[in-house]
């Protein structure tokens, strides 16, 4: 297998996102080809479009009838595969990719995916987006049988229960360590004839199906499939294994059939809006929640803010159904990058402005409601709010596309602990008062079920994952539940 030499480590974007960054992150997104002369190519294309799943890293992992091959850089997809002369070291019909954002712990080569391992039947690549929730009582099991840990990643969990399985053949093998495994997980591998895809049985996180001519495409999003156009042929059902070679599409199903629980998450600020999740629009449903949450809480006002971009989608549909017309108050500059200022107190006060600045001309002496997809810690609203008093605004009346975050995820969304999400330690009224907004109001969980074509939430078995919302975890939190000190149990986060 050949490497590329990996570029210098650059420092992790945490730094910057501290200033201003408030919202939860999706740890990851993955994409895979299967015969095609340029897979490479359009993997890196496809991973471009998955950007916004993770800035920290990128890899792919081709294939080539002889030889595997592998890029894996810190940063992000741009600035790693943006020259002919890397793509030419990936040659091949056959490749897999990932982009990552991590969670806790350092930015470590070592962590970036996809992983690669020759086991006994020849090379194999993988590549993860989700959690496992037993990850360390795997990983405490196969390091007492003798199996070394190579990175922090409990995605290698899944490379060492296929590599000690006792089966034969691949597929029995992954099958068997499906098996062993509880969490939240799609998954695309890479073996020398096949192309893998896989989704937990409950389906929380996404993974589609694509033709591109007479090749196939998996990716996490169908947004991927259109920068390539491919055509979507349909999703990866919960609890699928689908394997494609040379004898064509193969589906195996090995666990009993369940209600699927897919992370609704997705639809309020994950996915790009021009993608399709679940069948559904992202962009139509955002724009359903606004309609929603307009209804739930209509304010007398003269405009409707979007904090940009994700509050775009939701506001819109606010005003329309509101009839308040839609203003851009906020405008973003999307050319921020990472910074080498190290902030003093003062610049770090500041730092809001270096992503939103507020529309002075149009915001002075009105009445505005500032639409947003959620509240994590609060600190981002604080600084929005503060920046639209000091432009002048008349009345700030704050609406949330989400209901109040009130606990943390497990299942592969990088989240705060319990105890730093406002929601859990204040009431709506407090936190009003905290961020400085006139009123707050958040969408309720019924108005997010109706604008997702359901009649309303069902108590007893839920339509989709929310736990970060109602603390219902339908996966068992098994090294969570445990440790004698819980703590948040990540995707890729550095352990001691």
């Amino acid at each position: 297998m050949t490497h590329a030499a990996p570029p210098p480590v650059v420092p992790s974007s945490r730094a910057d996102a501290s200033l201003d960054d408030d919202h939860f992150h999706d740890e990851c997104g993955v994409f895979g080809v299967y015969n095609h002369p340029n897979a490479a190519a359009l993997t890196a294309l496809g991973l471009h479009a998955l950007q916004h799943r993770g800035q920290e890293a990128a890899g792919i992992v081709s294939y080539d009838e002889t030889h595997f091959h592998s890029h894996r850089a810190l940063g992000v997809v741009g600035d790693n595969f943006n020259s002919e002369d890397v793509i030419n070291q990936l040659p091949g019909t056959l490749a897999v990719g990932h982009v990552r954002y991590s969670t806790s712990g350092g930015t470590l080569l070592r962590n970036v995916q996809p992983l690669f391992a020759d086991l006994v039947f020849g090379g194999f690549a993988i590549a993860h987006n989700g959690n496992l929730t037993n990850a360390h009582t795997c990983r405490h099991e196969l390091v007492e049988n003798g199996c070394i840990f190579q990175s922090t990643s409990d995605t290698e969990t899944f490379l060492h229960l296929i590599a000690t399985s006792h089966y034969r053949k691949v597929l029995d093998r992954l099958t068997d360590a499906l098996n062993r495994v509880q969490g939240a997980y799609s998954l695309v591998a890479l073996t020398r004839r096949k192309l893998i895809g896989v989704r937990d049985p409950l389906g929380v996180r996404p993974l589609v199906l694509g033709r591109v001519g007479d090749a196939w495409v998996m990716a996490s999003e169908t947004c991927a499939l259109d920068i390539i156009g491919a055509d979507y042929v349909r999703d990866v059902e919960p609890g699928e294994i689908v394997v494609i070679s040379e004898d064509g599409l193969k589906s195996i199903k090995p666990f009993p059939p369940q209600k699927s629980r897919f992370c609704i998450f997705e639809h309020i600020y994950f996915a790009r809006p021009d993608s399709v999740m679940d069948g559904r629009s992202v962009y139509g449903v955002r724009k359903e929640i606004g309609a929603e949450l307009a209804r739930e809480s209509h304010v007398e006002a003269d405009m409707v803010v979007p904090v940009p971009d994700s509050g775009v989608p939701a506001a819109i549909g606010y005003a329309r159904q509101s009839g308040i017309p839609f203003e851009l108050g906020i405008i973003r500059n999307h050319y921020v990058g990472r910074t080498f200022i190290q902030p003093g107190d003062h610049i770090r006060h500041l730092g809001v402005k270096l992503k939103h600045n507020a529309n002075t001309a149009h915001v002075k002496g009105k009445r505005v409601v500032l639409v947003d997809d959620s509240i994590v810690r609060g600190t981002t609203s604080v600084k929005i709010v503060e920046m639209m008093r000091a432009a002048g605004a008349k009345e700030i009346h704050m609406r949330i596309s989400s209901p109040p975050t009130t606990h943390p995820c497990y299942y592969g969304i990088d989240t705060p602990d319990q105890d730093q999400l406002m929601a859990h330690k204040y009431s709506i009224a407090q936190m009003a008062a905290h961020i400085g907004v006139d009123t707050l109001a958040f969408i309720s969980h019924d108005g997010l079920y109706r604008a997702l074509g359901e009649e309303k939430r069902d108590a007893d078995c839920p339509q989709y994952c929310d736990a970060c919302f109602t603390g219902d975890y339908a996966i068992p939190l098994v090294d969570h539940n445990n440790l004698t000190e819980p703590q948040q149990l990540s995707l890729l986060a550095e352990k001691v």
